[in-house]
């Protein structure tokens, strides 16, 4: 595991066949796809239908993951409800050998921000994996407020925060926190507005990883727009966007079959 992480790091598409197996070896040339451009791994997150996935489906994505991970970090994505569900999976990825997990706040509209810190109070004490924050409001149906953040930030182990706010100026202030905490913007169209962070997760990188790292490297209005015209033409807007990137992906013969979650319990 890195001391810190940085760059561009993917949000995994998870590859399923028909009967929604996990496909191994399309997870391996996914991976193969990715390598060079991406600095760490994190399957089973939103775009990897994470918090569809049965138990299963989410052991075996990230047991291939980290099986074929050739050194690359891998932070395992856990999209569960509840803080007892989430230590219970955070456990498992432990024993896969996981770098890290990445773990949203519990579900609910009616979760207090002091509930929130309870949730990541109570995973650190109960494991020792290092814990990635994921800021977002669309699954877990809440959002931590700044101040919160700043709470959370000083649990030992939390190495990152995924900054899904969709909020740039938000970002940019927990970027500037001086919390020592990497943070990474969550929104491609944001990149150019998100000044300070240390890297990007999203999921252009399971197709373009290298432009991803160019804009971040070279933040300007034309590159942002590149990138905009890009995900447009890949479907990464679209609210159903890992299904696009899934079809692009089997279009170039990186993986074998474009199936969704929802195609394959539907056949």
């Amino acid at each position: 595991m890195p001391d810190t992480y940085s760059g561009t790091v993917v949000p995994l598409i998870t590859p399923l066949d028909e009967h929604g197996t996990v496909d191994e070896q399309s997870v391996a040339r996914l991976l193969d796809h990715i390598r060079a451009e991406v600095t760490g791994l994190m399957p089973a997150l939103t775009s990897g239908e994470g918090w569809k996935l049965d138990a299963r489906q989410w052991q075996d994505v990230v047991t291939y993951t980290v099986k074929h991970a050739d050194g690359l970090p891998v932070l395992a994505g856990i999209q569960l409800p509840d803080t007892a569900s989430v230590i219970d999976r955070a456990r498992t990825a432990a024993e896969i050998g996981a770098d890290a997990v990445v773990v949203t706040t519990p579900f609910g509209a009616d979760v207090t921000q002091d509930q929130i810190v309870a949730h990541y109070q109570a995973i650190r004490a109960a494991l020792d994996i290092p814990i990635f924050l994921y800021n977002e409001e669309a699954l877990s149906g809440n959002r931590i407020e700044f101040d919160t953040l700043l709470r959370i930030c000083e649990i030992p182990g939390i190495v990152g925060i995924k900054e899904s706010s969709g909020d740039a100026a938000f970002t940019r202030k927990m970027a500037e926190a001086g919390t020592g905490i990497p943070v990474f913007e969550g929104w491609e169209n944001l990149l150019v507005d998100a000044r300070g962070i240390q890297g990007f997760i999203g999921p252009l990188a399971n197709l373009e990883p290298a432009l991803c790292n160019a804009m971040l490297v070279d933040p300007t209005p034309d590159r942002q727009a590149e990138i905009n015209s890009v995900c447009e033409r890949y479907g990464v807007f679209r609210d159903d966007w890992y299904r696009w990137v899934k079809k692009e992906l089997h279009s170039r013969g990186v993986i074998s079959s474009p199936t969704t979650h929802e195609e394959a319990t539907a056949a």
